[in-house]
């Protein structure tokens, strides 16, 4: 009755939104993955598995990096063990997850995770009476339905997501032409799309990211609805849209992914008024410059901080904010700091940035009018701040792209550069000003009266 209710409600057809399913096996003289290749971790805990009787494959992101030639960040395995059995089979080891359960196997500082083989989610029964799964944007709310290897590819997002290596027969199992996709350089979502995004929006910045991370081109029907449905991400919780925005960040093609998101409309409500930022050309330009050198350091795997990046992407909104304040007549940093906190309590409602990088972003602003004193002791104290060098880089980005005049962060640069004889010379005097009045003691009663003794004697 449900599915029923369900395929009325989304104007579908139950058949028409079920893929084509047929398995091919790939050798590996055609795919070239080699299991040397196989994080060692991973391929001793799916060695295990098979062990112990049970089917176990490495699957999802690992082997499609693997098949476009990309180092994989981190390894999944499938198996048809259910999570109690797989906790069972390995002692470091432990079940997690509330929405579907998983395993989380430890091989020394390592973790890989372990799913069973999913189902088709309890709503699918027509015959079912239990309370629905979904919610009533159709988004998934509970999932633990374990099922065959068949179903569990097309329970998955992407076809090139679908693919299933055995690293002891190298060969891949192919239930959804994902490796011809692959080969075709195509992004296609499994089943129907605009049913596939409503169970669960995050696969709306998904698409977008993995195209744009692997240079793949979304095939028409996965990208038609993505505009359409950009207002379900309203329905997401914060902190699944933060987990998603840093991968996004980080992925080493943040800026190609923004250009993207906007494109599409996705942007709205991720990060409030970003859409109005670039459309000005000083915000479009900062952040352009910003996530470009970002997206190098992280290819050339150099750390990157996440706070320092949500500073980037809020700067133009905080400004905005204090530069208002300013203008009513406010004095400068308690107008900054109002402006910050108000654009910080309206992210939090929106993406759900952990507290712990509020405090590297407010640093980093707070310490912006401080780089334009350049008089006196005050560039020495600055320096010794534990967080100068993210606020200087910060401070460049913010001359680079024209919102400050280059002599400031040419200065600064001269400066750090330096010796202690040529930073004193770089110094200007404070300015003159009135000469503040001694003022003078307070006489007590025993001196006033010893100077009148004094005066009469």
């Amino acid at each position: 009755m449900i599915r029923k209710l369900l395929d009325k409600v989304f104007g579908r057809n139950s058949s028409a939104s079920e893929p084509a399913v047929k398995l091919t096996v790939i050798p590996g003289k055609r795919h070239g993955v080699r299991r040397n290749q196989i994080n060692p971790c991973a391929l001793k805990i799916t060695q295990q598995l098979q062990s112990a009787g049970f089917a176990a494959y490495i699957v999802g992101g690992a082997v499609r990096d693997l098949l476009l030639g990309l180092t994989p960040k981190d390894y999944d395995v499938a198996t048809n063990a259910t999570p109690e059995e797989v906790h069972k089979l390995f002692r470091r080891s432990r079940i997690i997850g509330r929405r579907f359960r998983l395993v989380h196997v430890m091989c020394g500082a390592e973790t890989v995770e372990v799913s069973t083989f999913r189902g088709p989610s309890a709503d699918d029964d027509e015959d079912s009476i239990a309370v629905p799964l979904t919610d009533q944007h159709g988004r998934l709310l509970r999932d633990n339905v374990f099922g065959t290897q068949e179903e569990d590819a097309l329970r998955r997002d992407f076809t090139i997501n679908a693919l299933y290596f055995d690293p002891v027969k190298e060969e891949i199992l192919d239930y959804l032409n994902g490796f011809k996709d692959i080969n075709a350089k195509e992004m296609r979502i499994i089943g129907a799309p605009e049913q596939r995004y409503r169970e669960d929006p995050v696969r709306l910045l998904r698409a977008v990211r993995l195209a744009a991370k692997l240079g793949l081109q979304i095939e028409n029907e996965t990208a038609k609805p993505i505009g359409d449905l950009a207002p379900l991400l309203q329905n997401v919780p914060p902190s699944r849209l933060f987990d998603e925005m840093l991968k996004l960040l980080l992925s080493g093609h943040a800026l190609s992914c923004l250009v993207e998101l906007r494109a599409r409309g996705l942007h709205h409500g991720l990060l409030p008024m970003l859409d109005i930022i670039l459309e000005q050309p000083l915000g479009e330009r900062f952040i352009t410059i910003a996530l470009k050198n970002t997206d190098d350091r992280i290819r050339q795997d150099k750390p990157v901080s996440p706070g320092f990046l949500f500073a980037i992407l809020l700067w133009h909104e905080v400004l905005s904010g204090w530069n208002s304040r300013l203008s009513a007549g406010e004095k400068p940093m308690p107008a900054l700091f109002t402006a910050m906190d108000q654009v910080l309590a309206e992210q939090h409602k929106k993406l759900a940035i952990p507290r712990r990088f509020d405090a590297v972003m407010q640093e980093i602003w707070s310490m912006q009018p401080r780089f334009e004193a350049r008089t006196g002791r005050k560039p020495f104290r600055l320096l010794t701040h534990p967080r100068f060098r993210a606020a200087y880089d910060f401070l460049q980005l913010r001359c680079e792209s024209g919102e400050l005049a280059m002599e400031v962060g040419l200065w600064w640069k001269n400066f750090i550069a330096g010796d202690p004889g040529e930073r004193e010379k770089m110094l200007t005097a404070p300015s003159p000003g009135k000469k503040k009045r001694r003022r003078r003691r307070k006489k007590t009663a025993s001196a006033a009266a010893e100077t009148t003794n004094q005066e009469t004697g």
